[in-house]
């Protein structure tokens, strides 16, 4: 290193910090350069929670980021119709592949904006409509992303674009709030987008998704080690902001992972226990690779994006007391306390969700059977990216605030080819039947989906609806038939829309 033996002098590093805060000053990417520079600073000192000395704790370099002279957002006029503004759009994206026939494509859209823009309390008609120049890709798909802008408001727009053999075509539009949010979940894989000047990006993100966090914005966009940095710096601020205490989480108390929470705050942090109690049966290593296994998957929307840190540390004073009781109990590999501060050293943030099992209580009938439904779809579509969660029952499941059901509990997740999906055997006798034990060979993969039905933990109507909608899921044939589907290389496309938002019937 140039710097030689000065490298781990706290003074040389705070004087770094503030000449490299004015030579990035002038880049399109500050809050990522003070993000490698927080990286390497940590690795260098080996720093437990923060230290604002020689880490950038708020983004310091600058506060208004404008400076490429490259357009990240484009206006395009509605004076000769929304439909013509729509067909402009799409040609201006220069796509390598031919366009389809872009015009019918326009016409559709723009009677769907128009039909959206009567639905709400705006008035007037729309005058124009912005498009953020990156495109967004993720798997098969493609986003164009923006707002339809009029006198007396905005309704958000993402243009959702698929290619066939006739070229590139727009295949549906979301105009929502709610419709934006779940395209950019916490549950769904990274966009890939090229932009050099992700923090503009961002921001006009953060306009049409209000309540959508800012680090969960940049990690959507697949800058999640920045989205690290923002949510440990918005985490920062809201301990400075409140009072409450971090608690042991509402649910079942987990096998592997000791689940607690700030109760202002919308996050779950787990933490790996240091023994596990039967029926479980794996390790701290095998836990943690499930984890990443999650990170490299298609989530398809029904699994919890996850964010691993190192070494953070809290005021024991913001812990209840039993939390505390639990963490130095249960989770000693992970934890210390040294000098009035907790100390982790491994933990996962995830979103906090409502736990199925206590969703399936609290609500009307009519609200649990849709719940039970959504939950049977969830297992498909995670079966249809050769998921197979391993732990089923309700309790492992929680409810987003858009009511979409989705799986947080990892660590019996497995890929869906490596189970063994097998028929129970026929007793042979009524001693066999009466057995605690199977009296058939079980290897370590075999899996028996007749069983399901006993341990799922749904009761009543609710049941009922499941049953009705996805009782295939208690069969070998259905298994079987989506490992065949995975081994032939069959693609099942998961929308991440509503069919509603399609705008042709498929």
């Amino acid at each position: 290193m140039l710097l030689g033996e000065r490298h781990r002098h706290r003074r040389v590093w705070a004087l770094a910090k503030r000449f490299y805060a004015q030579r990035v000053a002038s880049e399109n990417d500050i809050d990522f350069a003070e993000t490698f520079f927080n990286s390497v600073a940590r690795r260098v000192f080996s720093t437990v929670g923060v230290d604002p000395e020689i880490e950038f704790v708020r983004l310091e370099a600058a506060s208004s980021i404008q400076r490429s002279a490259d357009p990240i957002l484009r206006t395009y006029s509605a004076d000769q119709g929304l439909d013509a503004a729509v067909r402009r759009i799409i040609e201006d994206c220069a796509f390598e592949t031919s366009l389809r026939d872009v015009s019918e494509d326009g016409r559709l859209v723009a009677d769907r904006m128009a039909e959206q823009w009567k639905a709400t309390p705006l008035g007037g008609t729309p005058h124009s409509i912005e498009a953020l120049t990156p495109v967004f890709y993720r798997g098969q798909g493609a986003f164009i992303v923006g707002r339809v802008l009029g006198d007396a408001g905005v309704l958000p727009m993402a243009l959702a674009l698929s290619c066939d053999r006739s070229g590139v075509g727009i295949r549906a539009v979301i105009l929502t709030e709610n419709g934006m949010s779940i395209l950019f979940s916490f549950t769904r894989s990274y966009f890939h987008v090229a932009t050099d000047r992700p923090h503009a990006m961002i921001r006009y993100l953060k306009s049409i998704m209000p309540r959508k966090p800012t680090a969960e914005l940049y990690t959507a966009v697949g800058y999640n080690k920045h989205g690290k940095t923002q949510f440990y710096r918005d985490l920062l601020w809201r301990l400075e902001c409140s009072t409450d205490k971090f608690d042991i989480a509402p649910g079942t108390r987990g096998m592997v992972m000791i689940v607690f929470t700030l109760p202002s705050h919308d996050v779950v942090f787990k933490v790996i226990r240091d023994r596990f109690e039967p029926p479980k049966n794996t390790s701290r290593a095998e836990v943690r690779s499930k984890y990443q296994l999650v990170f490299r998957q298609d989530r398809a929307g029904r699994l919890v994006d996850a964010q691993e840190f190192e070494y953070l540390a809290f005021a024991t004073d913001r812990f209840m007391p039993a939390l505390l009781d639990e963490l130095t109990a249960n989770a000693a590999e992970s934890v210390r306390i040294e000098g009035g501060r907790i100390v982790f050293r491994h933990l996962y943030t995830e979103r906090r969700v409502r736990p199925l099992n206590l969703y399936l209580s609290e609500v009307d009938e009519t609200a649990a059977c849709d719940a039970a439904i959504d939950y049977g779809q969830a297992i498909k579509d995670l079966a249809a990216t050769n998921i197979f969660p391993g732990d089923l029952p309700v309790k492992n499941f929680g409810v987003t605030r858009h009511g979409r059901v989705i799986f947080y509990d990892y660590d019996e997740l497995t890929l869906l080819d490596s189970c063994n999906f097998r028929r129970l055997p026929q007793a042979r006798c009524e001693e066999d039947e009466l057995r605690a034990e199977p009296w058939f060979f079980v290897g370590p993969n075999d899996i028996f989906p007749e069983e399901f039905g006993a341990f799922l933990g749904l009761q009543g109507a609710p049941k009922a609806s499941f049953m009705q909608r996805h009782g295939d899921l208690l069969t070998t044939d259905y298994w079987k038939g989506v490992q065949a589907m995975h081994a032939a290389g069959a693609s099942i496309e998961i929308l991440p829309y509503e069919r509603e938002r399609l705008i042709r019937d498929e």
